[in-house]
């Protein structure tokens, strides 16, 4: 029963700002030009910020080097999970705009927002270790592969701009704020107070603003948009059975004497919900945003379902 209480506690806050931000549409308090002006600000600034002040904060060199072991299991685990994931989207024959996000919702999970609170609350500070290494995984794998498949997969099957070679695309702003961040880690450069304190403050508008983003999408597509057809059917099953079971398999056949919480970690994260900023990145790369709204909305109100399950799965 704790289990359930968490996973409800753990996404009220999201449900009620996604709602903020369909109300807030619905009664005309945004312009046509705020959604897309929403996503620049969130992709280009705060979640680059984001991503390096959670890095500078959670992570050290020596913790990082002395559970790097784990790093090679989750790859292994992310490696064959993009595999799946591409045979669904061939054997189901999911229509372009929305391949990117079904690999993704496969692969890539809301750990920092969703993933580590509810981790601290199942299994304590003791975990948060085996935490960073899925985290950074996590985030390799959204801002190289992920965020290139969301990009390069138009809905209008235009694919000239998206074939051609962008550097932008090979270094999102995201993964360069987690670069730097690695850099600061690996010199051991200090970041002075003044400095943490300014970017925290803007790191933490991007789950918000991104919450508020999908609201307005929400608003903009209409809420008979919210549906179970069969591709968002097969992304849900991939996010909360298929990737789950993937890093179970991976880590029992491989990972022989490996601490049970940081098994029990590895798991309940791949069992996260959606990024929430997936309708972003699909609307940058000319997707099919109203699908994946959808799919973080549907994932992340199952999520409370879902992790006692698998927390039952465990033991």
């Amino acid at each position: 029963m704790e289990i359930l209480f968490t996973s409800i506690e753990s996404i009220i806050p999201i449900i009620v700002i996604i709602v903020l931000g369909y109300t807030l549409k619905v009664r005309g308090w945004f312009s046509e030009n705020f959604g897309p002006n929403l996503s620049r600000l969130i992709m280009n600034v705060a979640l680059p910020v984001s991503i390096f002040v959670s890095v500078m904060k959670y992570l050290t060199l020596d913790n990082l080097i002395s559970l790097s072991g784990g790093l090679l299991y989750t790859f292994a685990a992310f490696i064959l999970g993009y595999i799946v994931a591409y045979i669904a989207v061939v054997v189901f024959k999911v229509r372009k705009g929305r391949r990117g996000t079904m690999i993704n919702t496969f692969v890539n999970a809301n750990t920092i927002f969703i993933g580590l609170p509810l981790n601290v609350a199942l299994f304590g500070d003791q975990a948060l270790p085996y935490f960073l290494i899925y985290y950074i995984t996590n985030t390799i794998s959204t801002w190289t592969l992920g965020v290139y498949l969301m990009t390069s997969d138009s809905k209008s099957g235009h694919s000239n701009k998206a074939t051609k070679f962008d550097w932008k695309k090979l270094l999102p702003a995201p993964l360069v704020g987690f670069l730097v961040a690695l850099v600061f880690l690996i010199l051991r450069i200090p970041v002075p107070a003044f400095a943490t304190n300014t970017l925290t403050y803007i790191g933490n508008i991007v789950t918000p603003l991104s919450l508020i983003y999908i609201g307005i999408v929400l608003a903009k597509a209409g809420l008979n948009t919210i549906t179970l057809d069969k591709d968002t059917i097969v992304t849900l099953v991939g996010r909360f059975v298929l990737g789950p079971l993937v890093m179970f398999v991976i880590l029992a056949l491989t990972a022989k004497g490996m601490p049970s919480a940081e098994f029990k970690t590895f798991v309940v994260q791949s069992a996260a919900p959606a990024l929430a900023v997936l309708p972003i990145l699909a609307s940058q790369g000319d997707g099919d945003v109203e699908f994946s709204t959808n799919v973080v909305t549907l994932s992340t109100v199952l999520f409370v379902v879902v992790i006692p399950i698998v927390m039952i799965f465990l033991g």
